[in-house]
């Protein structure tokens, strides 16, 4: 994906407009042809032709799509911005935003979204749950911003718990990649030999069990974890898990959403 050079929006309110269909129920959108196929080659290769004539049709429909995901991308074409997600439940329609992005071929949308969901998980103190990290997971390749994003955050979360929460331990058995691309993570961190337990060392392996466990975690002496609720009910690689997890020691919260 690659944008083109930025240019005022006055410029692109072309007097053409192109119509859009989204949905089942075929919810119509009036947009500015020019504004479009600037910022999405996606569009562009629909509605202009090679030599960038406007091409003879000026409908397309697109009913596989949800209308919301769609709605924030037509407020973000024409403000370049994103609304702040007010809670964990915003983030779903952000995720389908990202994968419209990448179906429109938006890198700065693309962008956007995900240092939004960043900056929520950020400030809020949290994590992505499971189930935010299986659905990008499902819908992405490798080498994809907003799974590296995620996966870089799990990896901290897991690091720092005092154990593996029920549900990721069975789901990472069962997607071998999540679990690969959780230790590429943590090597990225480029951790110092010394900041790491050896445990060939067999003095520190005394140390630890004399000490007790809590005390020899790399959380350092004191560290707790609380978890909250465990989903115990159903298959957790597909349907169980956490939307976020809320980082005080690190506690887990489960979402009812």
């Amino acid at each position: 994906m690659s944008d083109k050079p930025e240019k005022p929006l006055n410029e692109l309110l072309s007097r053409t407009m192109v119509d859009i269909y989204v949905g089942p129920d075929a919810t119509h959108w009036i947009l500015h042809e020019k504004l479009l196929c600037h910022h999405s080659p996606f569009f562009a290769s629909i509605f202009y032709s090679k030599n960038k004539n406007s091409s003879s049709s000026k409908e397309f429909g697109m009913p596989d799509l949800d209308d919301q995901p769609f709605e924030l991308f037509v407020g973000w074409l024409y403000s370049r911005a994103l609304r702040y997600p007010e809670e964990e439940k915003d983030i779903g329609p952000l995720l389908d935003l990202y994968l419209l992005s990448e179906k429109f071929e938006i890198e700065k949308l693309a962008l956007d979204v995900v240092e939004t969901v960043r900056a929520f998980y950020h400030n809020n103190e949290t994590y992505p749950g499971l189930r935010r990290v299986q659905y990008v997971y499902a819908n992405t390749e490798e080498d994809n911003a907003m799974r590296e994003m995620m996966v870089g955050s799990v990896a901290r979360y897991l690091t720092l718990a005092e154990r593996i929460p029920q549900h990721w331990e069975r789901a990472l058995k069962k997607n071998g990649q999540l679990a690969v691309d959780i230790i590429r993570s943590i090597q990225e961190w480029h951790l110092e030999g010394r900041s790491v337990p050896d445990a060939r060392d067999g003095s520190l392996e005394r140390e630890r069990k004399e000490n007790g466990d809590i005390e020899g975690h790399p959380g350092g002496a004191g560290f707790s974890t609380k978890v909250e609720k465990d989903q115990e009910e159903g298959d957790s690689a597909t349907s169980a898990g956490v939307d976020s997890v809320k980082e005080e020691g690190v506690k887990q919260e489960v979402n009812g959403d």
